[in-house]
């Protein structure tokens, strides 16, 4: 059997995370940027073991919840992101994991802080931003 050059071959497409038919009743499948960011907001949302068949599978943030809104902390949480993303999504070269402090701006009790992810598509370089925000335990 011949192989194709690495040229032909399609870009590597995910299942979206939630997918919704078309007007056709059809379901659309994603380009490769779309495909990359819910992947890697898939990957920060999941516990390790929750996905069936990948055990390692997931950045496991839910962990960091009752913990103190510290520099320590944050830090745990950027190197929980940073493993997570080398191990399960190779589509990417991450350019940068910002965890910020953001108890002042956040009401109550609880240390609120924003991940901010930064990367590029190894295919074509194009860059691409995801955020999230998480509440701790207060500091």
């Amino acid at each position: 059997m011949a192989r194709l050059p690495a040229a032909n071959l399609l870009p590597p497409i995910g299942w979206p995370l939630l997918p919704l038919p078309n007007e056709n009743g059809a379901l659309d499948w994603p380009d490769l940027a779309t495909s990359v960011a819910a992947q890697l907001r898939k990957l920060l949302a999941t516990r390790p073991g929750e996905l069936l068949g990948h055990r390692d599978y997931g950045a496991g943030l839910q962990r960091f919840l009752h913990e103190p809104n510290t520099l320590a902390t944050r830090a745990r949480i950027r190197e929980a992101i940073e493993q997570a993303i080398a191990r399960h999504e190779p589509r990417v070269v991450l350019d940068a994991v910002d965890v910020f402090d953001e108890t002042e701006l956040a009401a109550g009790e609880l240390g609120q802080v924003r991940i901010e992810l930064r990367y590029r598509l190894r295919r074509d370089g194009t860059a691409g931003e995801i955020s999230a925000a998480l509440a701790l335990g207060a500091s």
